[in-house]
């Protein structure tokens, strides 16, 4: 935990989506001090149509290689989601080649009764994990 949702367009090779997957948890791992094996990536690929992310009105130009990253999370202080949003354009540019102008984020939080990382129990709750 956290869950992260990450959407792209389609034409990345298993390669590129691999760096861009160890770039994304590399940020999360350093930002919100999670575990290394606290890794739970989805990648959503879609047509170019069916990828529209403008710039809110902030002159921001993106390219084909924009990246939308959901994530979902318990609580986070804002110097850590900060972090977050800082190391993430630094560990794409740096391994993907990616540009901060085409990086997105959106946090979504909830608590800890809305996670189960299997086994019928909601492991927060339970004790197994804090």
């Amino acid at each position: 935990m956290p869950l992260l949702t990450i959407h792209v367009q389609v034409g990345r090779t298993a390669q590129e989506l691999g760096e861009l997957l160890d770039a994304v948890h590399a940020s999360v791992v350093e930002a919100f001090d999670v575990p290394p094996r606290d890794r739970y990536q989805i990648v959503h690929e879609h047509e170019a149509s069916h990828l529209v992310v403008q710039d809110t009105g902030l002159g921001i130009e993106r390219t084909r290689d924009v990246v939308v990253v959901q994530v979902t999370s318990r609580p986070r202080p804002q110097q850590q989601k900060q972090a977050f949003y800082r190391l993430l354009c630094e560990q794409l540019e740096r391994h993907c080649g990616i540009g901060p102008t085409d990086v997105v984020v959106a946090i979504t939080e909830n608590t800890d009764d809305d996670w189960s990382f299997g086994l019928g129990r909601a492991q927060f709750l339970t004790g197994e994990l804090s």
